[in-house]
């Protein structure tokens, strides 16, 4: 499987459930808090063009979008192909 990194905050609800998906897929990924380092957020932000809300996923340097996105390629079957590829 591609490296997969994900950008959330503590209590976040869509962190949770995007990192639920992943976890049902057998999909190791690093988490980044980026409540408990705000440079981090900088960062993230970077990465996902502006993007600031949290999660921000990225799969094998993709950037996935957040939670919906994520959910939105398992639904159209384009996950798993993302995850081993």
């Amino acid at each position: 499987m591609k490296p997969i990194e994900i950008y959330t905050t503590p209590y976040c609800g869509f962190c949770q459930a995007a990192k639920r998906l992943l976890n049902q897929k057998g999909a190791a990924f690093t988490e980044h808090d980026v409540a408990a380092d705000p440079a981090l957020r900088r960062v993230m932000m970077d990465r996902a063009n502006g993007g600031y809300t949290v999660p921000q996923i990225f799969i094998g340097g993709t950037h996935v979008g957040g939670c919906d996105d994520l959910y939105a390629l398992e639904r159209a079957g384009k996950l798993d192909p993302l995850l081993a590829s």
